[in-house]
């Protein structure tokens, strides 16, 4: 089979003749249909995340599956699942294998470009507004990066639990995809007074949940506009810049930092996926959700995707088609 693999941290090679996993009585081996690129991929690939699969790996965390071998697993042969590869064995190949118990079936009204693209950003989206943030009907959302890939997610689910959303973009064309994802306000992170900005978008209140997948400057300027009783959730640092949230301040305006680390919920409560899983397929089956996909590429040009994934270029999410 034909497979990226990172032999060496820091880049990886299209191996086209790679051995198909041999999966272990917990994993089920799928035929990839799509494969959505995360910026986890990225770092991992460098070497910069915080877990590290044993060299030599194939990255791709999130895939659209067929099930090929289910094993002792109840699914069946030709089921079209969802969910997360179980590295080293990723989703950029041909074969992937995955964890059965975090494997769901693919919400029927998205074809497998748009159902690989579902599961790890509203994954995250869900826990990070639900269960950590407790978001609430009538507060203020203000997402960061919205028009990315975790960003559109965090749109979505933020509308669909009827909350005031703010997006922050950079640039007029990321701005106009906010909009169309359903963000009622939209701040370009380039203008001269971005915190004037933010205060003017989120109202008098401020905000009262902030998703920050993107850390530096962005977490910054949420301190000064979160509200009173807010809740700043911090996702990632997709600007390379982890910040130092300041105990003094957060105390004197009584707002909370709240860490995301979805992929621990799968080892320590499991219980959450499962329940974000089935609250997501009912929103998917009402038309609520709907990833947003900008580019497809074949399997040979994974590379070129997840470097300019990499680099902050893209919107919504790009996906590799085998």
């Amino acid at each position: 089979m034909r497979a990226w693999q990172v032999r060496e941290l820091g880049g990886m090679t299209l191996d086209p003749q790679a051995a198909e996993p041999v999966p272990n009585q917990d994993q089920v081996l799928l035929r990839v249909r799509a494969c959505a690129l995360n910026f986890p991929d990225a770092l991992l690939v460098q070497g910069r995340y915080q877990e590290r699969p044993p060299l030599p790996f194939t990255p791709g965390i999130e895939l659209c599956g067929e099930v090929v071998d289910p094993g002792p697993t109840g699914l069946r042969a030709g089921d079209r699942v969802i969910g997360g590869a179980a590295l080293p064995h990723g989703a950029l190949a041909e074969y992937a294998l995955a964890d059965a118990r975090f494997l769901y079936p693919a919400p029927p009204g998205l074809d497998d470009t748009k159902a690989a693209a579902f599961f790890v950003a509203y994954q995250t989206g869900w826990v990070g507004l639900h269960t950590r943030a407790h978001l609430r009907p009538g507060e203020t959302l203000l997402v960061h990066a919205a028009a990315g890939g975790v960003g559109s997610a965090a749109i979505q689910l933020g509308k669909a639990a009827g909350a005031q959303v703010v997006g922050v973009t950079g640039g007029p064309e990321k701005a106009a995809i906010a909009r169309e994802l359903g963000a009622d306000v939209v701040v370009d992170r380039h203008t001269d007074d971005l915190v004037g900005a933010l205060k003017e978008a989120c109202g008098p209140g401020g905000a009262d949940v902030v998703y920050d997948p993107v850390g530096g400057a962005a977490f910054a300027a949420s301190t000064k506009v979160v509200a009173f009783e807010g809740r700043i959730v911090v996702v990632g640092f997709a600007s390379g810049d982890i910040p130092r949230a300041a105990a003094n301040h957060a105390l004197v305006k009584n707002y909370s930092v709240v860490g995301l680390h979805w992929g621990l919920y799968r080892s320590r409560r499991p219980e959450v996926v499962h329940e974000a899983a089935a609250a997501l397929a009912e929103l998917a089956a009402k038309g609520a959700i709907d990833p947003y996909v900008s580019r497809t590429l074949p399997l040979d040009r994974a590379g070129e995707g997840l470097a300019a994934l990499a680099r902050g270029e893209t919107t919504g999410r790009v996906v590799i088609v085998p």
